[in-house]
């Protein structure tokens, strides 16, 4: 979802800048970095220093919090529609559908953020959901690929993952999904590192179309 569907840099932003009042040890730089794609309580617990489950839900729910409220000096606003999203969830959304879901959300994302992020940018939730309390292991493990295939009743070889962070394309390579990397977030070397199947932009350079068995992807444009 973040850097795939929406853009949320401005708000994670803010959100670690916050944060560092709370946590003055945090490197804000080197977090925002090396933690896209990771869920929130990884992080929070790997960079604050926060065990306590209690205490890891209460963060997580205001560090998430933080990022839908957060904007920019210059107005930005803390999350934003990516481009190229619009004409797929055109294609893929409305109308009659296959028996089976044809797609799916798997985020590091809570269910409330997540749901409030998705409202932000005008998207519909998916009839799959799956975000960071499904699953015990998040990205990079397999697992948030793997209960995404299984809720839309398909095999994981027969899904295409779409991420813009390494974590998340370790995560569906591992499920055994194609994934395809999008330079949204990291730079190409970052992407490379995780080995997908493909490198685009942004979404803008795909183009789908619903069949009655699924849905076709072409890619109009590498990088």
């Amino acid at each position: 979802m973040d850097g795939t569907l929406v853009d949320s840099t401005t708000g994670v932003a803010g959100a670690w800048e916050l944060f560092r009042q709370t946590y003055p040890f945090i490197d804000v730089h080197n977090i925002l970095s090396s933690s896209h794609g990771i869920r929130t309580v990884d992080n929070l617990r790997n960079h604050c220093g926060i065990q306590d489950p209690k205490i890891l839900e209460s963060e997580a729910e205001r560090f998430e919090s933080a990022i839908v409220s957060t904007s920019s000096k210059d107005g930005r606003q803390g999350i934003l529609l990516l481009p190229g999203v619009t004409p797929i969830l055109d294609e893929i959304v409305p109308g009659s559908h296959p028996p089976n879901p044809c797609w799916a959300i798997c985020t590091s994302a809570t269910r409330l953020y997540a749901t409030s992020a998705l409202s932000i940018a005008g998207i519909p939730v998916p009839d799959v959901f799956v975000t960071s309390e499904d699953v015990t292991k998040g990205k990079p493990f397999p697992d948030p690929y793997l209960l995404g295939a299984e809720k839309c009743s398909v095999k994981p070889e027969n899904c295409i993952v779409f991420e813009d962070a390494p974590s998340g394309i370790r995560s569906g390579r591992a499920a055994g999904c194609k994934t395809i990397g999008l330079l949204t977030t990291h730079s190409r070397e970052q992407i490379e590192s995780a080995q997908p199947d493909f490198i685009i932009k942004d979404l803008s350079a795909i183009s789908v179309q619903r069949t009655e068995i699924g849905v076709t992807v072409s890619i109009q444009q590498l990088c």
